[in-house]
């Protein structure tokens, strides 16, 4: 019975790739311990993937595609159970960034979830309440890894961040943690294809002080704008309203520090700490 219920409250993509194990796995004649085996996996681990107990790794699916020989059918679900590892608010975007030209964002109280490093993720998630379970967290740390792919995909894609001075000065998850995000920061910035533009606090006036939001131009040239707050998001596709929040991203640009300014504004808190 609390398998059934553990599969039943499974997301769907999770549910549909653990009938399709089952069904390959079955007309192969092999028990779930015999798979595992070929796989170097437990038969209890295949048991949790296929009772939806625990979702599938990217090495779980790899393993399982070449024992089955599966001939693509599992390793192409793998894009899409990514997907699930995000909260629901987030998938429909994630799945655009992904797949953007640009994607510039305007970032007030944290750093850009693109350009942080393990450590600083898992802190700033942990802080989250009520408080993710250790599984849930690790699975959010390892999603929001995932995404950093973007930053060295193939077609490039153009990645801009305004960063407040505020969020840089936070200290999430200590001191040391700190430095290390800092450095990865400027490192993220050398990237050809990456700037990263600092506000500092004695810019009081500004452009920005309504709120963080994301702009995102898709490979065909359409322009959209991501907004999220306490687990709420809001996708703006309208012409207007998107080139009204896109004109305020660029005036929050021209009144940030220029980009060199920027990496030694980072430099520089990189030594107070």
């Amino acid at each position: 019975m609390a398998q059934s219920k553990k599969k039943d409250s499974a997301p769907p993509t999770v549910q549909y790739f653990a009938a399709v194990l089952r069904l390959l796995r079955e007309r192969a004649g092999l028990t779930q311990d015999e798979l595992g085996a070929l796989m170097n996996y437990t038969g209890s681990a295949v048991s949790a993937v296929e009772t939806c107990a625990k979702p599938p790794t990217d090495e779980f699916i790899d393993a399982a595609e070449k024992a089955l020989d599966a001939g693509g059918l599992l390793r192409s679900a793998i894009k899409y159970l990514r997907l699930e590892r995000y909260p629901v608010y987030f998938q429909g975007f994630v799945q655009l960034e992904q797949e953007a030209a640009t994607v510039s964002s305007y970032c007030t109280q944290v750093i850009d979830g693109l350009l942080q490093t393990s450590d600083y993720a898992h802190a700033l998630l942990k802080s989250n309440y009520p408080p993710f379970e250790p599984e849930e967290l690790e699975q959010l740390v390892e999603a929001r890894l995932d995404r950093k792919a973007l930053l060295t995909r193939k077609p490039m894609a153009l990645v801009h961040t305004v960063l407040e001075e505020a969020a840089l000065r936070r200290e999430i998850g200590g001191t040391e943690v700190m430095v290390t995000q800092l450095g990865h920061l400027i490192e993220c910035a050398q990237l050809p294809n990456v700037t990263v533009q600092v506000m500092p606090l004695s810019h009081a006036e500004h452009a920005g002080l309504r709120g963080p939001f994301t702009v995102l131009e898709t490979a065909d040239q359409t322009a959209l704008v991501y907004m999220e707050s306490n687990g709420k998001s809001t996708l703006t596709t309208k012409p207007d309203e998107v080139g009204e929040l896109a004109r305020r991203y660029a005036m929050i640009r021209t009144q940030a520090l220029g980009p060199k300014e920027s990496v030694s504004f980072v430099e520089q808190l990189m030594g107070e700490l």
